[in-house]
């Protein structure tokens, strides 16, 4: 016989489980004692729960496995939830475990006492309370399970105290082997033909395209048939953007280049379409023909009603497309083409504005000049994530973590974080709006403590600069949205981080690369010139991009 907690640990040894991130409470020491004699699954304490699920959804994304935080009843709880529905939204695996009171008897009342499990249900795949510790290895694997299957998200257990200190002599269950199913052969041949039939046919790469194996099987695709391609923003990077055929990423909602690229198309294939990203394009009665390619049927709406619909796994989909396609000799992409030029051609000049505070389009480059191709970028939300999809070339996947399904605030440090772990030998940088970035801002001990190499760069224009250029769009006055920020460099330093200040353009360029190559947390003030975001992104785009 075993403690229940040790078989929990002993569960979550099996299904290869490397970091708990969290904030423990009384109700979780059973767990916490079983937790300090494991010899594989390493206790990461943050300073926040939102920050430990924030880490462990950004472990899911990069690995595919599920990421677990833990936290205790109540406050604990209720501070998970903005993350539970940052990795449900985002399709990243996420076990999150919560302490609760004795359910056999009851000492204290209803002191922090809250129904987590029905809390829990609207924004998780799976949320359960366990009532008997032999029950345990079935509910753990079931919750890997489905945090794991298409499309991945959170899940949830709850496992109260008196549980966690039961006597069982249950033991873990072993992982299954699962294949996704493969396309039927009739879809794959009707979606070519509507393919070979078109005059203009294009490839929206959409969220559920950002696995494994997928990238090598579309560029395989694109190299012999030749189609272009745009993505949504939680698609950057699946095709390394520096190819000829990249058509641009839907960043605004519509009259952008890439917008118009699309509607010069009669046969669009939507792969990995997911309805948390608004589509780049409106369906309507008469339009071009839409192909859904994804491992789920889609999910209709006024506006996205596919006529073809390839349903299985996505790269291998696309694999059978290749096989069976014959180039049509006869596809036009020259209009296309045309508008991707016409924005490379707007977005050069503003680029190379070196004005100070830094202009966002001259941030954007020089963050890009000064990144490897693999090294990462975590954007937390605001006004700049627009500047970034739009004008940061992602050469590989994963490697612009934006959040275009919850666009949470606060997600950017511990995304970063969270990468700099994973991948230790690659450049890792978070770039924080001042807002988002002082919604988790305590991590930076957590990031320190643990000895990580990053940067973070910090947006600076003391406000809430996504909202008043929305305030700005709508014709109200500039009111409510202004506050006033501590003296970033001091904060940094008094973690134990090293603070910058950037002084000018050309500054900025010196300390990225200096902070790139020198060891440690670093942390960048930068001020930002978001004077023209109204204009350009509102106004002139839409007006450009229409003459053309």
């Amino acid at each position: 016989m075993k403690k229940a907690s040790d078989l929990f640990i002993e569960c979550l040894e099996e299904e290869g489980v490397e970091y708990i991130f969290g904030v423990p409470g009384e109700e979780n020491l059973d767990f916490l004692d079983s937790l300090s004699r494991s010899k594989t699954i390493k206790l990461i304490l943050t300073r926040h729960e939102q920050g430990a699920g924030f880490m462990a959804a950004t472990y899911g994304r990069h690995t595919g496995k599920t990421g677990v935080c833990l936290a205790t009843l109540g406050p604990g709880a209720t501070n998970f939830v903005t993350a539970a529905a940052y990795a449900q939204l985002g399709g990243m695996p996420m076990m999150m475990i919560t302490g609760q009171k004795p359910i056999k008897k009851s000492k204290q009342g209803r002191f922090q006492i809250l129904d987590v499990v029905a809390m829990m249900g609207p924004i998780t795949k799976y949320t359960h309370q366990m009532a008997s510790s032999d029950n345990i290895p079935s509910r753990v694997r079931e919750a890997f399970r489905l945090a794991e299957e298409e499309k991945p998200g959170a899940v949830h257990i709850e496992l109260p105290e008196d549980i966690a200190d039961e006597q069982t002599d249950s033991v873990p269950l072993k992982r299954s082997h699962a294949r996704r199913p493969t396309a039927d052969v009739k879809s794959i041949r009707e979606a070519v033909k509507a393919l070979e039939n078109a005059k203009s046919p294009v490839l929206v790469i959409g969220a559920g395209a950002n696995r494994t194996m997928t990238s090598r099987m579309l560029l395989q695709f694109i190299e012999k048939t030749g189609i272009p391609f745009l993505t949504t923003q939680l698609g950057k990077g699946v095709i390394d953007e520096r190819h000829p055929k990249f058509l641009g990423c839907a960043a605004l909602s519509a009259g952008d280049f890439v917008h118009r690229a699309v509607e010069a198309s009669d046969c669009i294939v939507n792969l990995g379409h997911d309805v948390i990203e608004k589509p780049p394009f409106f369906m309507k009665q008469g339009g071009p023909t839409v192909i859904h390619v994804s491992t789920k049927t889609a999910e209709v709406d006024p506006v996205y009603f596919p006529n073809i619909e390839v349903i299985g796994d996505i790269a291998n989909a696309v694999w059978q497309m290749k096989e069976d396609i014959v180039p049509n000799g006869g596809w036009k992409f020259d209009d296309m083409l045309r508008y991707r030029r016409g924005e490379v051609e707007h977005t050069a000049p503003l680029a190379a504005d070196a004005r100070f505070p830094i202009f966002p389009p001259h941030l954007v480059q020089s963050v890009r000049d000064a990144m490897p191709d693999d090294g990462i970028i975590c954007l937390d939300n605001g006004v700049y994530k627009i500047w970034f999809a739009r004008g940061y070339t992602a050469c590989k996947p994963n490697t612009v973590l934006l959040d275009n399904a919850l666009a949470t605030m606060g997600a950017g440090l511990p995304s970063a974080m969270m990468s700099a772990m994973v991948y230790p030998d690659r450049k890792v940088m978070a770039i924080c709006g001042d807002g988002g970035f002082m919604m988790n801002s305590q991590e930076m001990e957590t990031a320190v403590r643990l000895g990580l190499n990053i940067t973070v760069l910090i947006l600076n224009d003391s406000s809430y600069g996504m909202i008043r250029w929305k305030q700005a769009n709508m014709g109200f006055k500039d009111w409510g949205l202004t506050y006033g920020n501590p003296d970033f460099v001091k904060y940094a330093e008094a973690y134990g981080a090293h603070g910058h200040r950037v002084e000018s353009a050309a500054h900025l360029k010196e300390l990225l690369a200096h902070t790139r190559d020198t060891p440690g947390v670093h942390l960048i003030d930068c001020p930002v010139d978001y004077s023209e975001n109204d204009q350009i992104l509102n106004i002139d785009i839409k007006k450009l991009s229409k003459e053309l």
